[in-house]
């Protein structure tokens, strides 16, 4: 399974490639779907281009993308994608804040949940997160970050049998090594109760992280929000242009393993 990460925290100051809007977010889907992803992964975006937990952002995102491609669609509940300043000073749970996605089947513009949702393990509040989102219906990505304390926290806990599967995230961005740090990151979580693993970096360990994917048999994932370059170097045009690529070089990988 190759998913694609359309946007990311990326801007309008990564190139204009970069999906902002809803009807650029579904766009970018389906050319990346027709290139080969199975599975969508992205970051709502307000106005302003900054990502956002609000149902009024989530939903016409949602609508858009699912009114182009028929495959799963997740977002993003990172600790960053809090902007209503408001929601902030009064200290409002992060539990309540996913709560709130459930009222989207009751507002006449805001009919759809996501399919699935991150969820950052070394982030606070992570648990209450992801229990949120299973009440409602929502299946859980549970991100564990290399570098952090994520993966012994999350084979303490007993949401991890429950969670869709794990993200493991390489966060070396160096080629030389980013590889060695993703087998470390492996091994962290062999101690954690098992589920599917879907392993990736991100700039430059985007590619080699990619291929070892390819090579162990684990899905993987590719877009503009974990690289913006080409394993040669050249800019990306679109996420189509990255996914075409992923698929070659973990073909190539899978037959040289």
């Amino acid at each position: 399974m190759v998913q694609v990460c359309l946007n990311g925290p990326r801007g309008s100051a990564d190139g204009a490639m970069v999906p902002l809007t809803p009807e650029a977010t579904a766009e970018s889907a389906a050319q990346a779907v027709a290139a080969g992803a199975t599975d969508i992964h992205v970051h709502p975006k307000t106005p302003c281009g900054h990502d956002s937990l609000s149902p009024r952002v989530i939903g016409p995102v949602l609508e858009a993308i699912r009114a182009r491609v028929s495959v799963p669609v997740g977002v993003t509940t990172g600790a960053w994608a809090e902007p209503d300043p408001a929601a902030r000073l009064m200290g409002v749970p992060p539990r309540e804040r996913v709560r709130a996605w459930g009222r989207v089947r009751s507002w006449a513009t805001l009919s759809e949940l996501p399919d699935h949702a991150s969820v950052n393990w070394h982030e606070e509040g992570a648990e209450e997160i992801a229990a949120a989102l299973l009440d409602l219906g929502v299946e859980v990505e549970a991100g564990i970050r290399s570098g952090t304390d994520a993966a012994i926290r999350f084979a303490a806990s007993p949401l991890a049998p429950r969670v869709l599967r794990v993200l493991a995230e390489v966060t070396d961005t160096s080629p030389d090594t980013a590889e060695e740090s993703a087998r470390a990151l492996l091994t962290d979580l062999s101690r954690a109760p098992r589920r599917p693993v879907l392993l990736h970096g991100e700039d430059g360990g985007a590619w080699p992280v990619l291929r070892l994917a390819g090579r162990l048999g684990l899905a993987t994932r590719v877009g503009l929000e974990d690289t913006l370059f080409l394993p040669d170097g050249e800019r990306a045009v679109s996420n189509a242009q990255l996914v075409s690529e992923a698929l070659a070089q973990y073909g190539c990988a899978q037959r040289s393993s």
